[in-house]
């Protein structure tokens, strides 16, 4: 179950020649960033990926402004689990990892399989998560669904952290939320 102690992020490729190609690219980064500032109420740890940024750019500036405590690894290989983002993984020891990012069905998909394989619990808030086609975002979500990722969403996953309208960052969520 998703817990505060227990959980990290990992924002996979949100940047700036990407995004333009992207099925409702704005749309994708706004609930990213709404999901991040979220998570930084509730201080959860994030780890953020690059793909070959001479290309593709860095993060997209809205993303980088909320994730400028967090490490950044630029990579060329799709899955995220570069040796140094896998160092970065193991040294938190998490449980849960929720994911964001593009692409769903490249980068994402690669990415949650081979979390999948190591035990971790992965949650996938949906609306985090872009690909070029619908059609390439659903499919990726059926199969890391049928391997037993857990497709969300950004208010679903916000309140599982929370736990309890008690926890003291309750109404700072709530107003995010709203």
């Amino acid at each position: 179950m998703l817990q505060q102690d227990n959980t990290i992020a990992l924002v996979i490729d949100i940047q700036e020649r990407l995004i333009p190609a992207m099925n409702d690219g704005a749309d994708f980064v706004s609930k990213s960033c709404q999901l991040i500032k979220g998570l930084n109420i509730l201080n959860i740890p994030t780890i953020v990926t690059e793909q070959y940024p001479k290309g593709l750019g860095n993060t997209v500036a809205a993303v980088q402004d909320l994730t400028a405590n967090a490490p950044v690894f630029e990579k060329t290989q799709f899955s995220a689990l570069t040796a140094d983002v896998q160092a970065a993984i193991d040294d938190k020891k998490p449980k849960n990892i929720i994911v964001l990012g593009c692409e769903t069905h490249v980068c994402v998909l690669q990415t949650v399989l081979t979390l999948r394989e190591q035990g971790l619990a992965v949650y996938l808030p949906q609306e985090c998560l872009a690909s070029r086609t619908l059609a390439n975002k659903n499919n990726a979500l059926q199969q890391m669904q049928a391997v037993g990722a857990v497709v969300s969403n950004v208010e679903s996953v916000l309140f599982q952290l929370l736990g309890d309208a008690k926890n003291p960052a309750f109404k700072e969520i709530s107003k995010l939320i709203q």
